[in-house]
C-alpha cells in the first residue's frame, strides 16, 4: 500500500476482522487518518464502522493485517498503552465519584502529583464549559453535560487521538445538534486527531473534515462532505448520504463524461456518467433541492412531465410529492420564502434540472 508517510498519523494496512471464521465483518481495509484531522466513520448498523474503531482502541484484534499509529504497530499493544482517549455513547461514567474525580482518573492512573492534576482538570473543564460543575455527581447533570465530563475524560490527558462511538445517539435532538457544534469547535481549537463513528448522515456532514462510508465491511467512499454530497460515487453513497431522488433508466448513449438516458416509455434525460455503460442499467441520482417546478422553457436541459401526490408544508419549504417517469417517488424541495406552492393532488406539473445535477450511477 502506498502512502504520504507526512499525512500518515494512523494507518490500517489490509485490515479483515471475522467473528466466526467465515463472516468478514471488516475486508481488506485501507485507510490513513491524517494528523489533527476529524474523521468520521458512517454507515448504517452492521457495515463495520464500530469494529473499525474497536481494532483501532485495542479492544478488538484484526484477524489479518496491520494498524499503526504515528508509525508505530500497535496490533499487540493494549488500549491503556496506546496513547487514545476514548468516548463511549453510555459516557461510562463512575456514578460514585464526583465530575473533577471522574475528569482526573486517567491522570490519578498514570500517577501525576495532585497540584497537576487538579490544574489540569480545570483547565479541561473550562474547555467543555463545565467550570463550577466539579463538585456535582453524574447523577446531578443533564445527559449533554455528562457527555461534556466523558469527552473531559478523555481530553484530560492529552492523548494523542480522541475515538469517538455514537457519543451523542441518547441526546434529543436540539441537544444533539448544539454538541456536534461544540465537539466541533473543541477539535478545532486542540487539533487532536478525532475518529468519530455515527450512523448519523447530517452528523457526519455537519461535524467532519473527511467521511468514510461503510457498507458491507467496505469503504464505499471516502472524502470530504461536499464531495460526498455533491459527487457520490455509487448508488449507495448517493442514497445514505442526504436526500436522493432516484430514477431508474437505461443507458442510451455516453459522450465526453455525459450521458442520454432513457426513463419511463419514451422519456429521456441527460446527466453525467459516474460509473455507467452505454446500454446498460443505471439509477439517476437528483437532490431534491436541485429541481425546480414549473421551469421556463429552455431554462434547463432536463423538462419532464409529473404528477402530484401531495404537497406537505414544512415551514422554510414545502416538499412536493411526485410520479415522474422511471420514479413513482419523486421529492421536489420548493422554498417557501415565495409562498407556498399551491397545487391539488393529481395535477400535473413540469419539472426541470441540470444535467450537471444529474448522476447516472449503478443500478443495485
Amino acid at each position: 500500500m502506498q502512502r504520504d508517510v507526512a499525512e500518515a498519523f494512523v494507518v490500517f494496512e489490509g485490515v479483515q476482522k471475522t467473528y466466526d471464521g467465515e463472516v468478514l465483518v471488516v475486508k481488506d481495509l485501507d485507510l490513513t487518518v491524517r494528523k489533527g484531522e476529524f474523521l468520521t466513520l458512517l454507515g448504517p448498523s452492521g457495515s463495520g464502522k464500530t469494529t473499525t474503531l474497536m481494532m483501532l482502541a485495542g479492544f478488538e484484534t484484526p484477524t489479518r493485517g496491520h494498524i499503526y499509529l504515528d508509525s508505530r504497530p500497535i496490533d499487540n499493544l493494549p488500549p491503556h498503552k496506546r496513547d487514545i482517549g476514548m468516548v463511549f455513547q453510555n459516557y461510562a461514567l463512575f456514578p460514585h465519584m464526583t465530575v473533577s474525580e471522574n475528569i482526573a482518573f486517567p491522570l490519578m492512573v498514570r500517577k501525576l502529583p495532585k497540584a497537576e492534576i487538579a490544574t489540569k482538570v480545570e483547565k479541561v473543564l473550562d474547555l467543555v464549559q463545565l467550570r463550577g460543575f466539579g463538585n456535582r455527581r453524574p447523577a446531578q447533570l443533564s445527559g449533554g453535560q455528562q457527555q461534556r465530563v466523558a469527552l473531559a475524560r478523555a481530553l484530560v490527558f492529552e492523548p494523542a487521538l480522541i475515538l469517538m462511538d455514537e457519543p451523542l445517539g441518547a441526546l434529543d435532538k436540539q441537544l444533539r445538534e448544539r454538541m456536534q457544534i461544540e465537539i466541533k469547535h473543541i477539535h478545532d481549537r486542540l487539533g487532536v486527531t478525532f475518529v468519530y463513528v455515527t450512523h448519523d448522515q447530517t452528523e457526519a456532514l455537519t461535524m467532519s473534515d473527511r467521511i468514510a462510508v461503510f457498507n458491507d465491511g467496505v469503504i464505499q467512499q471516502l472524502a470530504g462532505p461536499d464531495e460526498l454530497y455533491e459527487a457520490p460515487v455509487n448508488a449507495f453513497v448517493a442514497q445514505f448520504i442526504g436526500e436522493n431522488n432516484r430514477m431508474h433508466g437505461q443507458v442510451v448513449a455516453i459522450e465526453n463524461g455525459a450521458c442520454t438516458v432513457r426513463v419511463g416509455e419514451a422519456t429521456t434525460v441527460r446527466a453525467t456518467a459516474v460509473n455507467v455503460t452505454s446500454g446498460g442499467a443505471t439509477t439517476l441520482s437528483i437532490r431534491p433541492e436541485r429541481v425546480v417546478l414549473q421551469p421556463a422553457e429552455g431554462s434547463v436541459p432536463n423538462i419532464l412531465e409529473g404528477r402530484i401526490d401531495e404537497v406537505i408544508y414544512v415551514g422554510d419549504h414545502s416538499r412536493v410529492r411526485m410520479h415522474v417517469p422511471g420514479c413513482t417517488e419523486f421529492d421536489i424541495k420548493v422554498p417557501n420564502s415565495a409562498g407556498r406552492p399551491r397545487y391539488a393532488a393529481g395535477a400535473v406539473v413540469r419539472i426541470g434540472f441540470k444535467a450537471e445535477d444529474c448522476r447516472a450511477l449503478d443500478a443495485p
